[in-house]
């Protein structure tokens, strides 16, 4: 149980906070610490703005950014925008990998190209994509990074006319993303025997120790076709509701833009800001003195960011005193 839930990840992941962040921690007890830690992981909000090795170091962390990243820009594709008439936001591969960053400041660019040649099927990085259509090309590529390794080399080994016998599962982890040239499916007549490339990936996902697709959705999806082509596989899986629900990760397609816990969550704020924000013309200076002081709640970030926001502020107290002494 304690390897297939990562358990021993967490432990060290948490002793290196707690070690990195032991003043701030001293304060209020060692217990207090691993609590909120675990309750962290447990709600999915530990992987905020943390580097790229970790969020994807365990299917648990994969599944939390997918989950933040669609929570954080839903609206992108909710609202509408001013290169689409159909009321969303259509942004570039580019555009989309800076929201990501946003989330994980050392997001590779590798992933999000791959994405969204998921979508594009072709090298035209710059052209347009909706909300909808990236985030599940991009749960696909994100989250089985290793089996797609993989079933890109059975590909090109049935394109070539070999028969694979034995199965190849990356080693290494998907932080080293290999460079791998796109299978070419500029013919969409092309491809390789259904039947025969799902038996390859059969024996793929029975021997992988990396997550891989249920092989009984996998089967189905192949057995309606009599060939297929690898950006049409991949195409399949991003569109398959099926897998989407078996990651569990994100909402089916027609929910995609409603989460009504982080509305009434943002409908609380907009009301708290909205009550402040209210005073009477006539209200004079005296009366706005009188007001007593307002504490702002404190929202609880992960250890992480604790320690660059250390260093943020002591390089923010730093410029006020170059500040200081420029203007004397």
């Amino acid at each position: 149980f304690a390897a297939q839930r990562h358990v021993l990840t967490y432990m060290e992941d948490a002793v290196s906070q707690l070690l990195e962040n032991r003043e701030d921690i001293s304060q209020y007890g060692i217990a207090r610490f691993f609590t909120e830690y675990f309750n962290s992981v447990r709600q999915g909000t530990h992987i905020l703005f943390r580097e790229f090795s970790f969020v994807q170091a365990t299917p648990h962390n994969r599944a939390s950014f997918l989950r933040t990243f669609w929570r954080c820009f839903r609206t992108v594709g909710k609202n509408g925008g001013k290169y689409s008439s159909i009321c969303c936001y259509l942004l570039t591969a580019q555009e989309y990998h800076c929201l990501l960053q946003l989330l994980c400041p050392d997001f590779p660019m590798e992933l999000t190209q791959k994405a969204a040649r998921i979508v594009l099927m072709d090298d035209a990085m710059d052209c347009l994509m909706s909300f909808s259509d990236f985030l599940f090309a991009f749960q696909i590529q994100f989250y089985y990074s290793e089996f797609l390794e993989s079933v890109a080399a059975i590909y090109q080994d049935l394109l070539a006319g070999k028969n694979p016998n034995t199965v190849i599962v990356p080693t290494s982890s998907s932080g080293q993303h290999r460079q791998r040239q796109p299978p070419n499916d500029c013919n969409p007549l092309e491809g390789v025997e259904a039947s025969l490339f799902y038996q390859c990936l059969e024996s793929l996902c029975d021997r992988s120790k990396y997550s891989c697709p249920p092989s009984a959705l996998v089967k189905e999806m192949l057995s309606s076709v009599q060939r297929m082509t690898f950006y049409g596989f991949l195409m399949a899986l991003a569109k398959d509701q099926g897998i989407n629900r078996a990651l569990g990760a994100l909402p089916d397609k027609g929910d995609l833009f409603q989460d009504p816990a982080m509305d009434q969550e943002i409908e609380k704020l907009v009301a708290q800001v909205s009550g402040l924000s209210v005073s009477g013309p006539a209200s004079s200076s005296a009366d706005t003195a009188n007001m007593p002081a307002r504490n702002s709640p404190r929202i609880n970030s992960p250890w992480k960011p604790l320690h660059h926001r250390r260093k943020m502020d002591a390089e923010s107290e730093g410029s006020n005193e170059e500040t200081d002494s420029s203007e004397n």
